[in-house]
């Protein structure tokens, strides 16, 4: 596999310091490539994926991938992007935010493969030991100012007196070159990847180490993703997408790729998933007969989140789904962890000291589902209710025990759009 041109062909390349030359290190020699990520929270987000997704890809081909948590840089703050300055955070936050990273790292990255096993590393292993003359002498020198103000996100923070840039963040690139010059010094880390964003970090870097050391080394970008509709891939009216299942559920993260734009959706199948090339042009030629049946965006939405949660808890999203959305499913393949994960999704009620065998027409009353006896009564006369997949047609009908899930949920469907689920303690 040519690593370079697969980061190209499945779209993990916007900008590089030297595409020609790297290419040619990349087919002569294992790279050991890094991507940073400041610890501001205790999970990763969809806005991290793609650089991950890119060392995933890379180590795939033989390659090296280092996961640099900034424990020190994640303390200043990285301005690139910003329009304002960052909150700040103690050293104990930026711990426990990285404890919380780690665990979603293997699911991108194989640490236990030999030869080009994955690291994961800490950037304050190594800033922290060092002290303000230290850098001031030994690296502040070889940045100009000059440069640095001419940035565009600087420049325009320096322009606005509302907003301006603390030093703090303004030394931030001197930081990211000093990971980058020591993970080159004694890792041999040749590759540093990022956003686009990153251009100026990245570009940086590689000068500084050239100008200390000599040594060859590159930066690589992935474009900042948008959506054809122009807005920024990830975010919700909800907020960002997460990675841990407590700040997105599982079913909210499937929801979130299977809703995916037709016109997006090629393009996602290639960034955040491990399905070859060639897989995804025969998934985008079905998808093409036939695109109301969004048989494309169930494998993306299936495949992200088997990657994520794990292919059983995707599984139990993919028939949580269909019992929202297909009347006709087939409820004998429904478990406990769909039900879990239904509750949390849909209106829930719990109910107690229930004897068996009870009436639909008390089921809908106590449960919510129905304000009242009376107005279960037309429902079920109207055609419209079904318990656990058996349509009701009798308000005298009687719900035994044994029709329960797993003997204690039941599931109610009241025309095509209520739904309510009730657990029996």
């Amino acid at each position: 596999m040519n690593a370079f041109e697969t980061l190209k062909e499945r779209g993990y390349f916007e900008w590089c310091t030297n595409e020609k030359r790297l290419s040619e290190v990349m087919n002569q020699e294992m790279v050991t490539a890094y991507v940073g990520f400041d610890p501001t929270a205790d999970s990763l987000h969809v806005g991290h994926l793609i650089p991950l997704m890119a060392l995933g890809w890379l180590q795939k081909a033989g390659h090296r991938p280092i996961a640099l948590a900034g424990g020190g840089t994640g303390l200043i703050g990285d301005p690139s992007g910003k329009s304002k300055e960052r909150n700040l955070i103690t050293l104990e936050a930026v711990m426990h935010n990285i404890e919380g990273v780690k665990k979603q790292l293997v699911k991108f990255l194989n640490f236990d493969c030999g030869e080009n096993s994955a690291l994961l590393l800490n950037n304050y292993d190594w800033l922290g030991k060092i002290s303000f003359l230290d850098v001031l002498h030994d690296v502040g020198k070889y940045f100009s100012i000059n440069n640095l103000i001419a940035r565009e996100y600087i420049r325009s923070r320096l322009e606005d007196p509302e907003k301006g840039i603390s030093y703090t963040e303004f030394s931030y690139v001197l930081l990211q070159a000093m990971d980058f010059k020591y993970l080159n010094e004694h890792y041999n880390c040749r590759l540093q990847m990022g956003g686009n964003d990153q251009q100026g970090n990245l570009l940086a870097g590689s000068e500084y180490i050239r100008k200390t050391t000599g040594a060859e080394v590159f930066g690589l970008t992935q474009p900042l993703l948008l959506t054809s509709s122009g807005t920024k891939f990830g975010k919700t009216e909800a907020g960002a997408v997460w990675l841990d299942p407590e700040k997105t559920s599982p079913y909210k993260f499937y929801q979130f790729w299977f809703n995916t734009d037709d016109r997006d959706v090629e393009k996602l199948l290639k960034l955040y998933t491990f399905i070859p090339v060639q897989e995804i042009s025969g998934i985008m030629s079905e998808h093409v007969k036939s695109p109301e049946k969004r048989s494309a965006q169930k494998r993306l939405a299936h495949e992200v989140t088997a990657t994520v949660h794990g292919i059983e808890t995707a599984d139990s999203v993919v028939r949580a789904s269909e019992i929202l959305f297909n009347p006709k499913i087939d409820f004998s393949g429904v478990n406990r962890e769909t039900c879990e994960m239904l509750k949390n999704e849909i209106p829930f009620a719990k109910l107690e000291g229930v004897n068996f065998p009870v009436s639909a027409v008390n089921i809908l009353s106590s449960s919510g589902a129905c304000d009242s006896n009376g107005e279960a009564k037309r429902a079920i006369r109207q055609g419209g209710v079904s318990i656990n997949g058996v349509k009701i047609n009798d308000e005298k009908s009687e719900i035994d025990k044994a029709a329960l899930i797993d003997g204690r949920y039941i599931f109610i469907r009241i025309g095509r759009k209520k739904f309510v689920m009730s657990e029996f303690a």
